[in-house]
């Protein structure tokens, strides 16, 4: 029997793997340019940060978690990346050496739900999270990178949405606001719905379902209830929007799917693009909380996070450009080992090279390195040997020339130099 990957867990090939290293490289440069700088959380955390996290009554916690039991220990593969960087924060103090302290990361996570275009158990993402920091502008200065990041990708037709969910008090008021609102209609709701609405009614607004979305078309605004504090900080955070020239919709209705959300929400959409069931490429928002309550001080934090599968499917389909290489192709048993000596010294140049050793005919050999999208082929036999030099062979150009065996790097190097990478064609 054929052993296959886990259902929604994909493997990455070569072939795809250059536009996740283009992705990527754009992430981290767009991270540090703004000052933020890499953490990388273990895989693997105990259940109990994210019930405590996330919320008990959550799709996340109650549904899409992979736990393991070890003895007496719950464990749980990270479904989402805010908690963990959390738990790091807390633990290793930084808050004490930091009056602010701007972290990203990258890396898999985990949620047992039913795979799908762009929704998938083994996800990737990539995101940010900002302790110390209360104020709105920090909030409208990271919509802003990510807006610019996306569109400076290719993204197109960009929808911004952003909300408050208040703080506590006005969290309190809502809810019940809500509640009351939806008793009376609680036939009209789902099933799933109808249990939310006691425990966690802001789910509700979060519901996919047609027939509770007809439900909630008429209930109260959160924006109506927010207290003074709230709303003046909302009002700065769209303020500062509106100077940075970033475009954005208000949106009474966004909430998504974590319980640790306070005051701002936002999340980045497209609608230009097939991305799957949803079109939302990134979310994330204040959690002014979550610090205290794993046992830290009271540290406010925002952050975000941006899921890599579906960027990738908004991005314009070229092909991802890569490094010109160097193939070298040993004719006999004598070069083969001068092969592995020439591509031993193209690559401490700082040129990507590959000897083949399997022996073959000419043909054969040029036949592997243009399967290997080489953009030279260096060949040597016992005449080029004899002779001190070797034949350098231009694949794209189709010409070749002899050159010294000596100057064999640097010709090599000059002429990779003034070829445009492998791919860029397509962009």
């Amino acid at each position: 029997m054929t052993l296959r990957a886990v259902k929604g867990m994909n493997d990455i090939l070569p072939d795809e793997i250059g536009r996740w290293h283009a992705l990527e490289a754009v992430l981290r440069r767009t991270f540090e340019l703004a000052g933020y700088r890499e953490i990388r959380t273990p895989v693997l955390e105990p259940t109990e940060l994210f019930v405590r996290s996330i919320g008990e009554a959550t799709e996340i916690v109650e549904k899409q978690m992979f736990i393991l039991k070890r003895e007496d220990e719950s464990l749980a593969l990270r479904p989402e990346g805010t908690a963990g960087v959390a738990r790091a924060y807390v633990g290793s103090t930084l808050h004490n050496r930091e009056p602010v302290s701007r972290l990203y990361y990258l890396g898999p996570m985990f949620r047992a739900e039913r795979p799908q275009r762009g929704r998938y158990r083994q996800f990737w993402q990539a995101g940010v999270e900002i302790y110390g920091d209360p104020g709105p502008g920090c909030d409208a200065e990271l919509i802003d990178m990510l807006v610019r990041m996306l569109s400076g990708l290719g993204v197109q037709n960009l929808r911004v949405l952003v909300n408050s969910l208040g703080g506590t008090e006005t969290r309190a008021r809502y809810r019940e606001a809500l509640a009351a609102y939806l008793r009376p209609k609680s036939a009209e709701l789902s099933e799933h719905a109808r249990r939310r609405l006691e425990d966690n009614p802001l789910r509700i607004l979060d519901s996919k379902n047609p027939q509770d979305q007809a439900a909630v078309a008429g209930a109260p605004s959160i924006l109506e209830l927010l207290t003074p504090e709230d709303r003046a900080h909302f009002e700065g955070v769209t303020r500062g929007l509106g100077a940075l020239g970033t475009p954005f919709e208000v949106s009474p209705g966004l909430v998504r799917g974590l319980d640790y959300y306070t005051r701002t929400l936002f999340e980045i959409q497209t609608t230009g693009a097939e991305i799957g069931s949803q079109n939302a490429l990134l979310g994330g928002g204040r959690y002014d909380a979550m610090v205290k309550e794993l046992g830290g001080p009271d540290v406010p934090a925002i952050g975000f996070a941006l899921g890599l599968e579906r960027v990738l499917l908004a991005l314009p389909a070229a092909a991802a450009a890569s490094e010109p290489r160097c193939f070298v192709a040993p004719l006999g048993e004598r070069a083969q080992v001068e092969a592995l000596v020439i591509a031993r010294e193209l690559r401490e140049a700082g040129v990507p090279a590959e000897a083949d050793t399997r022996g073959g005919s000419l043909k054969s050999l040029l036949r592997r390195a243009d399967g290997t999208g080489s953009r030279l082929c260096i060949v040597l036999g016992d005449n080029e040997i004899e002779r001190g030099i070797v034949t350098l062979k231009d694949l794209a150009a189709r010409s070749q020339i002899e050159v010294p065996r000596a100057e064999v790097v640097l010709r090599a190097k000059s002429l990779l130099a003034s070829a445009p990478p492998a791919g860029s064609s397509g962009a």
